[in-house]
């Protein structure tokens, strides 16, 4: 890992949830982060210096086509990543817009809560979502959100909705 010289913002989520393609569009790159359509690509943490910060793009947890040795390998470096003494200034834990947040979304959330890590909660592939399904999703992410204390905003890496939302998130906590 690098030497923690300035402030990360670390993106979280199950596997194929959208971790890297949010990473390209919120720096207007098409294939900075390598995105795949199969879940378990990401398999270390990959860091991309940003200048005044560094995003952190951990490997996904929960489905992916991979030996379970090689999920227990991914456990232990997103456990390393967040004991090491970094200055995590926010985590973006990412979850599908289309589902409600699974069990491992739940027990990510309690862990950033029993460290005391800020995280907003950003719900990725809105744009799949018909305009009943999302009013329907926005009722349960906000429900989730209010028992969590936290906050939450829609994402498209498609569209580009919630972008200057969480550029300014990321901002304010990295300048801030």
């Amino acid at each position: 890992m690098p030497w923690p010289d300035r402030p990360e913002i670390a993106f979280s989520g199950r596997s194929n949830v959208g971790k890297s393609a949010m990473i390209n569009k919120l720096l207007n790159r098409k294939s900075l982060a390598r995105t795949s359509s199969s879940p378990g690509k990401t398999a270390t943490v990959n860091f991309y210096n940003i200048g005044f910060c560094r995003f952190a793009d951990l490997p996904g947890y929960g489905y992916a086509k991979v030996p379970r040795k090689e999920k227990l390998r991914w456990a232990e470096l997103v456990e390393g990543y967040f004991a090491s003494q970094r200055d995590m200034r926010l985590v973006v834990q990412i979850i599908d817009a289309r589902r409600a947040p699974a069990k491992d979304d739940v027990d990510m959330v309690g862990f950033l809560h029993a460290q005391n890590i800020p995280f907003i909660l950003a719900a990725s592939k809105c744009d799949k979502l018909n305009v009943s399904d999302r009013r329907t999703q926005t009722k349960v992410l906000q429900d989730f959100c209010r028992c969590q204390n936290a906050e939450f905003l829609f994402f498209s890496s498609l569209t580009g909705e919630g972008v200057q939302q969480l550029r300014k998130k990321i901002l304010s906590v990295c300048r801030g």
